[in-house]
């Protein structure tokens, strides 16, 4: 399979999540990918542990307020930039990138600080993508180009 290159940002979709043309961070620093999310609560439903949890803060742009819950999760640690391991919530998700669909698994994380809402970590890089830091939005230019001639 031939690698496409992605570039030090983009713009993609999380179809599940409810999220379209939202900034990513493509970080090959980070193993996993995470998202940025507030409220998350662990409780059971039908006897069955969830999670749930509302993406993004009511400044963001993107925000919808919609209440999201997963019966699907697991608990990891996770080592973020400064070192410290935290304990985590990790969910698996779609993305589109170059209009594929790819599994992603985000951990969920209080990223309201910074400037990207959702990091895309070497796990779902690796095999699939080059990284070319001087380049930005390629797969959101790729999605709103028309093709002509084929």
């Amino acid at each position: 399979m031939k690698k496409k290159t992605i570039g030090r940002k983009d713009i993609l979709d999380f179809p599940r999540l409810k999220l379209e043309n939202i900034d990513v961070k493509i970080d090959t620093g980070a193993y996993s990918s995470s998202i940025h999310c507030r409220d998350i609560k662990l409780g059971k439903r039908n006897d069955k542990e969830i999670i749930s949890f509302i993406l993004l803060d009511p400044s963001h742009e993107k925000y919808h307020g919609k209440r999201f819950t997963s019966s699907t999760f697991k608990e990891k640690l996770v080592k973020s930039s400064n070192g410290i391991s935290e304990k985590r919530y990790v969910i698996t998700s779609d993305v589109l990138i170059f209009g594929e669909k790819y599994k992603v698994e985000l951990s969920l994380t209080e990223r309201g600080e910074m400037r990207f809402p959702i990091l895309i970590g070497r796990k779902l890089l690796m095999g699939k993508f080059l990284v070319d830091t001087a380049k930005t939005d390629l797969s959101f230019k790729n999605k709103n180009s028309i093709i002509i001639d084929k």
